[in-house]
């Protein structure tokens, strides 16, 4: 260890987002970027549940129904997921919207991600199971609204207990409370990104933006 070497800024992230938000994947592809480029900064990522649709049935509806509901049409939504696919593949996301089959609710899938954070430790990070339930939705059609199918990921993320987790209601109260306590803050859209607890930045934004937040917060803290 260089012990002329300054210590790092340290900053906590706080992730605001919806695991069925093609934004917040690329987002959170970007975020992440910007974090490798910096090892100046000691970032802590928190993961905080935002609910794009809090009535979704628990098993979720037929692609074709929500499309309807949601985007008045197949077509239109069709024209929005094509053009969010093309900027996704510039980050090297490859986004496969026709093999979306349901659109799940994301609840059970968020408290995954709590269940990860706590099974692994105070120290742990569930950044990659959470780009796996990204990936899975988004790149392989595999509904993260069943069970099942979020015990195999965890599974394949080395993610102990998920099973019996999942059976629970464990954590369902507390993802309300926290989509509730996002919109209280004045979050409406997602991804949001809110650093040192004192910036915050929406949007799935470019690296460069975000470094410059980055840069500001490490500053004030400094």
């Amino acid at each position: 260890m260089n012990i002329l070497a300054p210590p790092r800024a340290r900053l906590t992230v706080e992730v605001v987002h919806d695991l069925v938000c093609p934004w917040c994947y690329l987002g959170l592809r970007r975020l992440l970027r910007t974090l490798r480029a910096r090892p100046d900064l000691a970032v802590e990522l928190a993961w905080r549940p935002f609910l794009l649709n809090p009535d979704m049935p628990r098993l979720g509806m037929a692609w074709g129904d929500y499309v309807v509901r949601k985007f008045g049409g197949e077509d239109r939504a069709r024209r929005l997921y094509t053009t969010i696919a093309q900027v996704a593949a510039g980050e090297g996301l490859a986004l496969d919207f026709n093999a979306i089959a349901r659109v799940p609710s994301s609840v059970d899938a968020h408290r995954l991600v709590r269940h990860a954070v706590r099974a692994g430790g105070p120290d742990s990070s569930a950044e990659g199971l959470v780009m796996a339930l990204f990936r899975a939705h988004f790149a392989q059609g595999r509904d993260i609204g069943s069970r099942a199918v979020l015990t195999a990921i965890a599974e394949e993320n080395g993610v102990p207990g998920a099973a019996a987790f999942l059976a629970s209601d464990a954590e369902t109260d507390a993802i309300h409370a926290e989509n509730l306590r996002a919109h209280r803050l004045g979050i409406n859209g997602v991804p949001c990104f809110v650093i040192a607890g004192r910036h915050a930045i929406a949007g799935a934004q470019e690296s460069e933006v975000i470094e410059r937040l980055l840069d500001v917060a490490a500053l004030e803290g400094a």
